[in-house]
C-alpha cells in the first residue's frame, strides 16, 4: 500500500505557472505507474498526465499537452507536474495516484490509490 500527498497548489493568474508535487510513502513507489487528475465543480474527474516507472514516455491529456509537465524522482518518492500558461479552464482539484498494472491508463477507476488533491485557481 501507498500513502499519496499532494502539494503546491493555489490562486495564480492566467498565464502564470505552478508546480505540483506528490509525495509517495512506502519503499515501493517505482513499481507504480504514476498519474495526475483534475475534477473541476460539478464535473467529472478527468486524466490529466500519467509517467512510468522509469520516468520515461510521459503521456498527456490533449488539453493539457505542450503545456504540462510530470516527472518523477524515485529516489525522494515524489512524483511532479510542472504547469505553465495556466488558464481559468485549468481550475480543479489536482489529484495523484498510484496504479500497479503495467499499462498506462487514463480511467480514475483504473488506479488504486488516491492523494487527498490540493486546489488549483486561475483568474482571469
Amino acid at each position: 500500500q501507498v500513502q499519496l500527498v499532494e502539494s503546491g497548489g493555489g490562486l495564480v493568474q492566467a498565464g502564470g505557472s505552478l508546480r505540483l508535487s506528490c509525495a509517495a510513502s512506502g519503499r515501493t513507489f517505482s513499481s507504480y505507474i504514476m498519474g495526475w487528475f483534475r475534477q473541476a465543480p460539478g464535473k467529472e474527474r478527468e486524466f490529466v498526465a500519467a509517467i512510468s516507472r522509469s520516468g520515461v514516455n510521459p503521456s498527456y491529456a490533449d488539453s493539457v499537452k505542450g503545456r504540462f509537465s510530470i516527472s518523477r524522482d524515485n529516489a525522494k518518492n515524489t512524483v511532479y507536474v510542472q504547469m505553465n500558461s495556466l488558464k481559468p479552464e485549468d481550475t480543479a482539484v489536482y489529484y495523484c495516484a498510484a496504479d500497479t498494472s503495467i499499462y498506462f491508463h487514463t480511467r480514475p477507476d483504473d488506479y488504486d490509490y488516491w492523494g487527498q488533491g490540493t486546489q488549483v485557481t486561475v483568474s482571469s
